[in-house]
């Protein structure tokens, strides 16, 4: 594996979950993206209040790094939101990113939201990152997956994906 998985989706949509799987299936590093983040945007989240994108693009900048180190050494595995085309292009800009977008309905990730522990996100947010929320479009490298199947599923169908990519890579 020499690419780069990105698990994306909004809050409460599984990415630790599924990334971690992943991951271990793959044999590949992990990252998660919330460890990126500025402690001025956890605060600001925390809060209630959703991040602008000035306050994204030290943060995508940060985990493009990561994702640029691992893409030329051996690849790995992150989560991140990723909502916009814009994040995509500057995550997987000149790399070999793979995008899984997991995908589900409102009330679900809401359900999930409010059913986790000592996470910053609040179920607040979640209809401002819906209304952010692109979807993956003709010309990006990727698949939809949604997310009320298992979680060991959804892995294994990023696995096929990110096989099949491969082996359309030069």
């Amino acid at each position: 594996m020499h690419s780069v998985v990105v698990v994306m989706g909004v809050a409460g949509s599984g990415k630790t979950t599924v990334a971690t799987l992943l991951a271990e299936q793959l044999g590949a590093p992990l990252a998660e993206a919330d460890e990126f983040h500025p402690a001025a945007n956890i605060a600001k989240m925390s809060a209630g209040t959703p991040l602008t994108d000035e306050d994204r693009w030290p943060w995508l900048d940060a985990i493009a790094d990561w994702i640029r180190e691992r893409a030329h050494d051996g690849g790995g595995v992150v989560t991140c939101s990723a909502l916009k085309r814009s994040y995509r292009d500057l995550l997987g800009r000149d790399e070999r990113v793979f995008f899984v977008h997991l995908n589900g309905s409102r009330e679900l990730l809401a359900d999930r939201m409010r059913g986790r522990s000592g996470h910053f996100m609040p179920v607040s947010l979640l209809d401002s990152q819906l209304a952010d929320l692109e979807p993956l479009a003709e010309g990006e490298p990727g698949l939809e997956l949604d997310i009320t199947d298992p979680p060991d599923q959804l892995a294994a169908a990023a696995a096929r994906g990110l096989a099949e990519f491969e082996g359309g890579q030069p």
